[in-house]
């Protein structure tokens, strides 16, 4: 036998839908009040924070530049060393015959010019 679908319809009491009610007004008041509170925080922070950097600036700008000189410098230097020890491993497995990659095009490029230089020396 066939079953029909029964439609149960909820009603809530009208006392039920009050407590939803005052939950989610008591929570948003909450979150509101939260919310006021971390922006008058953030205000307060900031007017603080924009006063000690004006007052501090003369010495902190100068630290600042002179900080981001001195990382910079650093690194440059680092970089420099780590592009050095790499020209030199490349220039050390070139000369002892180790074939390090790239040797194929230099040799290219120093047949070239000594053909060049050749066809150049026999010009009258």
């Amino acid at each position: 036998m066939g079953e029909h679908p029964r439609h149960i319809t909820h009603h809530h009491p009208r006392s039920c839908q009050a407590v939803k009610a005052v939950t989610a007004a008591t929570a948003g008041g909450s979150l509101l009040v939260l919310s006021s509170l971390t922006l008058a925080g953030t205000v307060i922070a900031l007017t603080i924070g924009t006063l000690l950097l004006l007052i501090f600036s003369p010495v902190l700008v100068p630290t600042f530049i002179t900080l981001v000189l001195l990382i910079t410098g650093f690194l440059a230097s680092g970089g420099f060393g780590v592009a050095a020890i790499t020209v030199l491993s490349w220039m050390y497995r070139y000369v002892t015959g180790r074939h390090p990659p790239g040797t194929d095009l230099l040799d290219q490029a120093r047949m070239k010019l000594a053909s060049k230089a050749g066809l150049m020396k026999d010009k009258p």
